[in-house]
């Protein structure tokens, strides 16, 4: 009779050992698993944006004749492009489609108080003026008070976008420009948090960079917000 019932014992006692070592390490790994899940959603770094350089002083003029100056736009979260209204060329048509993009999705953005703007600079002053470049919004079914569209004084712009910004562009023998298609980031300080000039940048990325700004800018206080 005890030998009957120590029978399963002995059994159990008999499985190959690799056998007994897979289950161990299998419960071991499914433990470690979930301990890394639970301290990753607990501990998880916060997502955050270098702060690169001190964005340019600028006096640009917008499509309402009007000075918009770097000061002005202090406190918003500001999106920067550079081009020209004649362009003709691809990656014109891919940098003014992104803009358009992000402009009709910032109702998508929590960035409560916290304003954000478009700027588009244009490095062809003589011929896009404010008259010509009045008449952008309504094309792009844009709010000009969002959106602006700017250019300004020829040594001013070389300085502010191909020094500042460090966007490449030349003007060509036949009045067409050769430009380096690309954004910059601003913070409401005034600090360029990021800038995007390897390929056109996916509205998404762009809208989520701005959400991080706007959701570090809320969380700060004082002179960071």
């Amino acid at each position: 009779m005890n030998e009957t019932m120590e029978r399963p014992v002995a059994d159990q006692d008999a499985l190959p050992a690799w056998i007994r070592r897979w289950g161990i390490g299998f419960l071991a790994f499914v433990v470690l698993s979930t301990i890394g899940v639970v301290a990753f959603a607990v501990f998880r770094p916060i997502l955050v944006l270098p702060r690169m350089s001190l964005a340019p002083g600028s006096a640009l003029v917008d499509q309402r004749g009007e000075t918009l100056t770097s000061a002005e736009l202090r406190g918003a979260v500001t999106l920067y492009t550079f081009s020209y209204t004649s362009c003709e060329t691809a990656p014109c048509a891919a940098v003014d489609s992104v803009m358009r993009a992000v402009h009709e999705r910032l109702g998508e953005l929590d960035g409560g108080t916290i304003p954000v703007r478009l700027v588009t600079i244009s490095f062809d002053p003589e011929r896009d003026t404010p008259a010509v470049l009045a008449a952008i919004p309504s094309q792009r079914g844009a709010d000009p008070t969002v959106w602006s569209w700017t250019t300004g004084d020829p040594a001013m712009l070389k300085n502010v976008i191909g020094g500042n910004f460090e966007v490449f562009f030349e003007e060509r023998d036949d009045g067409t420009f050769r430009f380096d298609p690309a954004f910059v980031l601003v913070d409401g300080t005034g600090i360029i948090r990021a800038r995007y000039r390897v390929g056109i940048p996916k509205p998404d990325k762009l809208l989520d960079d701005i959400a991080l700004i706007l959701k570090e800018a809320q969380a700060s206080s004082g002179f960071a917000r």
